[in-house]
């Protein structure tokens, strides 16, 4: 591999000056650069980016730090970032945090020895010190989705509380008089608006009671588990609002399971807008979340910090959707 020593021996000038050139520090004689150039696309050489980043250059970096990539959630959030961050020429490295705090702290200290421009992370762990040490160190970061509520960075995540809304008074007006709600861990952020959003609509329903709410875990076991409990309690339910898309995957599959019918005696709703809704039978209507935007968006702003120093320290809700499909109708 040709080393910059190469460049400049073929070029005529000084390793300065090559650096000079792919640096773009100082000015150099155009006819100088433009032999530099011609050095280096003749031997193909590229510049190391460890190099460049010991010398205070932008290594084209950003880390992507989500709780589990299993989720079906969080991949399209992922390809969001990815094409946003790939247009402008940078890497995305990701990692998964299972939703320690810990484990978060070890990813932002390994990743900053590597020069990473920026992180974006999706958690309700990573700690305030983490965040304050990064912005004191000049690193720029955005908080998707479960992110803690804070004044020190942006915060991108839909209308949650206003989703719930949609999703409750869907099922009301489909017909649905005792309507359940399983609800997600409530350490998230997202879910505990979900749970705020369907207590607004119900509390004014007659016969409503709080043993309509039971708890879930966020994956289709605990949608399962949520039915049960909530038949043993209610065998009257007529309509089920879970938290997201896979607790309603495993409510159907609960429902099945008993030989409830779904729609015509149950009706089902999620949270989401995964693409595995459009498989279950029945199809699944869901509030879908603008998930790839959701990505998009934070990239957008993570690199307008990396490029020119724009901070935006404020807290974005986007709009959701309400799709309906066969499960309510």
């Amino acid at each position: 591999m040709a080393t910059i020593r190469d460049v400049a021996r073929l070029a005529g000038v000084s390793v300065a000056t090559v650096s000079r050139v792919i640096n773009k520090t100082d000015s150099v004689n155009p006819e100088t650069a433009a032999q530099v150039l011609k050095a280096i696309e003749q031997l193909q050489y590229e510049p190391n980016a460890v190099a460049r980043g010991l010398a205070g250059k932008k290594m084209g970096i950003i880390a992507l730090i989500l709780p589990d990539i299993l989720n079906p959630f969080f991949p399209a959030l992922a390809r969001g970032v990815e094409d946003v961050a790939q247009k402008k020429g940078l890497t995305v490295i990701l990692g998964n945090s299972d939703d320690l705090g810990l484990k978060e702290s070890t990813y932002i200290k390994d990743l900053k020895k590597k020069y990473v421009d920026g992180f974006i992370f999706a958690s309700n762990t990573i700690r305030e010190e983490d965040v304050e040490s990064l912005r004191k160190e000049g690193i720029p970061i955005v908080l998707l989705d479960r992110g803690l509520n804070t004044a020190s960075c942006p915060v991108i995540r839909s209308n949650n509380r206003a989703g719930a809304k949609l999703a409750v008074q869907h099922l009301i007006e489909r017909g649905c008089q005792k309507i359940a709600h399983i609800y997600g861990p409530q350490e998230f952020i997202t879910a505990r608006d979900r749970l705020l959003g369907y207590e607004e609509v119900v509390g004014e329903l007659e016969g409503y009671s709080p043993s309509l709410m039971v708890s879930g875990k966020f994956d289709i076991e605990s949608g399962r588990q949520g039915v049960e409990h909530l038949l043993k309690r209610h065998p009257q339910v007529d309509g089920i609002f879970a938290g997201n898309d896979l607790m309603a995957i495993g409510a159907l599959k609960a429902l099945r399971e008993r030989g409830i019918l779904v729609p015509e005696q149950v009706k089902v709703c999620g949270f989401d807008g995964i693409s595995l809704t459009e498989i279950t039978e029945p199809e699944l209507t869901t509030v879908a979340q603008p998930i790839y935007e959701m990505g998009g968006l934070a990239a957008r702003i993570l690199l307008n910090e990396i490029e020119g120093g724009v901070r935006e320290n404020t807290i974005i809700e986007l709009d959701v959707t309400l799709i309906p499909r066969k499960s309510t109708q």
